[in-house]
């Protein structure tokens, strides 16, 4: 039995969700293999090579794989697709532009967001929002499962140099002239990344606009965190896309969360319930985010909000 875990980088390194959905293939057993696609990667395939339990590195460098396209990823992981008994790859939106049209081609049935493994064909995810959680077994011989980070702690380097897993080449697949990556213009900020920080200040519909938001950008500057939003914040024209938190967003657990201005939708809760500690500060004592909360204050968040900041 072999695994093959599809490693999400930048080119030069790993992803935080791809050591996540290391643990995750060593849960299921066997060998596992990682490949690393796209165009001058091979800086993450040395970084795939040093995760533990890591037995093999495949590379395919080539210009099809720019910008992750998922058209050309397919057919690649299509070409080496018989020799595993499972394909993972992180729950983000990379793993799921590419997964759904991997099942298709194979024609198996997709396992999403898996947060444990109980055996090599039985796992569990969430359902229903998070509120309940399915096991789910898979009688396919090919299993495409996609890996929700949060449900597995990140697998570790090995301890010498010479434990690295061995590099392996990969021709290219197929170019289906299906896409072509032209270029991309990338948001900067020096605030940590959603999905791996370890702090993170939330804004909701209560913040009332994205001028406000202000105010917990000076806050998450003072923690070293990042900054997220509820879907009602992000739909509002508050923030972009990218600082959407939820069941829609970006699935987090970090060990602090700071939600301002939420009221707790259940949307919102699935993609925020699993971190460590949980601080709500909202007016309205009967707000859904004080059921999950660790620590909740009822005051107006224009008054709590710089006070904290102050303090901090």
């Amino acid at each position: 039995m072999s695994v093959l875990v599809i490693a999400e980088h930048d080119g030069k390194l790993l992803k935080p969700g791809t050591t996540n959905t290391v643990t995750a293939a060593a849960k299921i057993g066997g060998d596992i293999v990682v490949l690393v696609a796209g165009h001058q990667c091979a800086d993450a395939a040395q970084a795939a090579a040093k995760i533990a339990g890591v037995s093999k590195v495949l590379l395919a460098d080539s210009p099809l794989y720019a910008g992750g396209a998922a058209e050309n990823l397919t057919a690649l992981i299509q070409t080496v697709a018989a020799q595993y008994s499972h394909i993972l790859a992180p729950a983000t939106g990379y793993g799921k532009n590419f997964m759904p049209r991997l099942s298709a081609l194979l024609d198996v049935q997709q396992i999403s967001d898996i947060s444990a493994v109980v055996s090599a064909d039985t796992f569990v995810r969430p359902i229903y929002a998070g509120n309940a959680m399915a096991t789910v077994q898979s009688t396919d011989k090919i299993k495409v499962i996609t890996v929700r980070a949060t449900g597995f702690d990140a697998a570790g380097e090995v301890e010498n140099e010479g434990g690295s897993a061995a590099v392996e080449n990969l021709a290219a697949g197929p170019d289906t002239g299906l896409a072509k990556f032209n270029g991309q213009e990338l948001s900067k900020s020096d605030r940590p990344e959603l999905t791996a920080a370890r702090i993170i200040v939330s804004g909701g519909r209560g913040m009332g606009s994205g001028e406000n938001f202000k105010i917990l950008e000076a806050l998450a500057d003072k923690l070293g965190a990042a900054v997220g939003a509820s879907r009602a914040a992000v739909d509002s024209g508050y923030v972009p896309n990218d600082y959407q938190v939820g069941q829609t967003g970006k699935i987090v657990a970090p060990e602090l969360y700071i939600a301002v201005g939420i009221s707790g939708a259940i949307q919102h809760l699935a993609g925020m319930k699993d971190s460590k500690v949980i601080i709500a500060i909202n007016k309205d004592p009967e707000a859904p985010i004080f059921a999950v909360a660790d620590y909740w204050l009822v005051e107006d968040l224009f008054k709590a909000v710089p006070e904290l900041t102050q303090q901090v």
